[in-house]
């Protein structure tokens, strides 16, 4: 029996002197399981009816983008960027029967100037190909001006991946760091933080590496070309049975270089030219990324007063006391972050509560195809301007990513 669905939309934070639009808010539900969607838009009161749907689980999303001028004329407050506000629910359960509202909270993030380009998580065959040695993360300048990638730092976010039987939770099945052993009571551990079991520095001296307007770093964990044979540190020549599978490297700007760390290091793990990045934190035997997907990624930047090496460490809020030697988690403040990607399963049945809340990605990708795929998540372009690509930013990654076949650096879609 198909139910309606009423949505109502509202803002998160309470504004003085001026009311942001509530109508012609985009409101899109999917039913998870089937892939079906809808896209409507708010009344003047920010409500929605969604009539006749089906009963199922679904994800919720709202957006509005306010352009720059529109923003300073309601607000007062000057800005050179278009401003966008999302809200997102994800797995809402709308059973036969359901007459209730659900509610929408908006909330703006920073549409920044370096975005996460590309993520190669996923890796490529276990046998025909090189399986997870050729990741790597792509960010792109996005602005009209140069920047430079110096102390640009990046992490791998954690939280709840498998069960979440063990920890204390919050509402939405996340982990409630403000449950952690020894965190402060006067902070807002679940929304004004997030918590990396990997961080990583691009090295520089400020101005060392600069990366002109449309143009990209890569950050490889091994910088060669995969598709070629090489000789490993324990003298064996590694190769693929695929070249076609895998990607060509040896043009990366940087790369993870983790053999000084680790008592017994991966043969692969090669030293090449290439920079290596510097490691405040890391997990495992090299910078390799979760291939299920089930890690999100932040790009983010320390100011003045911030040491990243001196930020906090927390360990799981799990609901027994950890032990003295478990692993602890830097606890990085979301108003450092440039930009954040949620990554997911390909597979709704294997999906975790989202680690990063509406304000830094509202929504959530994937490889179509799974692990071990050569797939990659790439930002869309969104327009041309003067021959500078312009790369979609709505802080909502299920909108602004696509996916490569074949992951191609430095490459477009």
């Amino acid at each position: 029996m198909p139910v309606d669905v009423n949505v109502k939309v509202s803002y998160q934070t309470e504004t003085g002197g001026y009311t942001l639009p509530l109508q012609n808010i985009s409101v899109k539900i999917k039913n998870v399981n089937t892939g079906t969607s809808q896209s409507l838009t708010t009344n003047a009161e920010g409500k929605v009816l969604f009539s006749s749907v089906a009963a199922g689980t679904y994800d919720i999303d709202a957006t509005i983008k306010i352009s720059s001028d529109d923003y300073r004329t309601i607000t007062g407050i000057a800005t050179n960027t278009d401003i966008v506000y999302n809200a997102s629910i994800k797995n809402t359960v709308i059973s036969v029967g359901f007459n209730g509202v659900v509610e929408l909270k908006l909330l703006t993030g920073n549409i920044g100037d370096w975005v996460i380009k590309q993520v190669y998580y996923a890796g490529s065959h276990r046998n025909n190909g090189a399986t997870f040695r050729d990741q790597f993360i792509e960010f792109y300048n996005n602005s009209d001006k140069t920047l430079y990638a110096d102390s640009l730092y990046f992490a791998e976010i954690t939280g709840v991946i498998t069960s979440g039987s063990s920890y204390n939770l919050l509402g939405n099945g996340q982990m409630d760091w403000s449950k952690a052993v020894g965190m402060p009571g006067n902070v807002d551990a679940n929304n004004d933080y997030v918590y990396a079991r990997a961080v990583l520095m691009i090295p520089g001296t400020g101005k060392q590496y600069p990366v002109l307007p449309g143009k990209s770093i890569v950050v490889a964990q091994t910088a060669i070309n995969h598709k070629s044979p090489f000789t490993g540190t324990d003298g064996k020549v590694v190769s693929v049975v695929d070249p076609s599978l895998t990607v060509d490297l040896s043009g990366a700007d940087f790369e993870a270089y983790y053999a000084p760390f680790l008592a017994k290091p991966l043969s692969s793990d090669v030293d090449t030219p290439a920079p290596n990045l510097e490691v405040i934190s890391y997990f495992g035997t090299d910078m390799i990324f979760d291939n299920p997907g089930r890690y999100s990624y932040i790009l983010f930047k320390a100011d003045a007063k911030t040491r990243v090496k001196d930020l906090p460490q927390y360990p799981y809020p799990t609901k027994s006391t950890p032990s003295s030697t478990a692993t602890k988690y830097y606890q990085i403040p979301t108003s450092l972050i440039l930009d954040a990607v949620e990554v997911q399963s390909n597979l709704p049945d294997d999906r975790n509560p989202k680690k990063l809340n509406a304000s830094l990605d509202a929504g959530f990708t994937f490889v179509p195809a799974g692990s071990y795929t050569s797939q990659s998540i790439i930002r869309k372009t969104e327009k041309t301007i003067n021959g500078r690509i312009v790369l979609k930013d709505t802080n909502n990654s299920t909108e602004d990513f696509d996916f490569f076949n074949v992951a191609i650096p430095r490459g477009f879609k």
